[in-house]
């Protein structure tokens, strides 16, 4: 995917065992999508708070925040039932979303890649951000939607 680009037309499965389509937040609002590599992780684990811990930053810029890894729906359900982590995250068993988004793996493959994408309110692509140091993702996400309101 490359700036400007549309987001894919995809149906996953969210913490609830609900169908979630990407699709459904175009002209709804900015939506941020962040690829990571397992849940209960130490470094996952930090991602996913700290999207948390800004979430409020998110709504009141008008934005969602959207986790994805290969977990099952349970394991996700567990990861943000623990971690009080109130926004969605979805199911992507057969690896669909990380072709679409084409998010490659990284340590020479041998770890699911981390990667960020930043969607205006059109649903289509102002930002992709890649870097395996988890505590970076946030920040980033949250600067690009503050730059894209004004």
């Amino acid at each position: 995917m490359k700036k400007g680009d549309l987001v894919p037309d995809l149906r996953l499965k969210d913490q609830n065992r609900k169908e979630f389509n990407f699709r459904d937040l175009v002209g709804e609002k900015a939506f941020v999508v962040y690829f990571y590599p397992k849940d209960f992780t130490p470094g996952c684990t930090k991602e996913a708070c700290s999207f948390r811990d800004s979430y409020q930053e998110f709504q009141d810029l008008g934005a969602e925040v959207i986790g994805i890894s290969a977990d099952t729906t349970a394991s996700h359900a567990k990861f943000s039932e623990k971690y009080n982590l109130p926004y969605i995250f979805l199911s992507d068993r057969d690896k669909k979303a990380r072709n679409a988004f084409n998010v490659k793996a990284s340590l020479l493959g041998l770890l699911p890649g981390r990667e960020t994408f930043v969607f205006g309110k059109d649903g289509k692509l102002l930002h992709r951000f890649n870097s395996m140091n988890a505590s970076r993702h946030m920040p980033e996400a949250l600067e690009i939607l503050k730059k894209y309101q004004n």
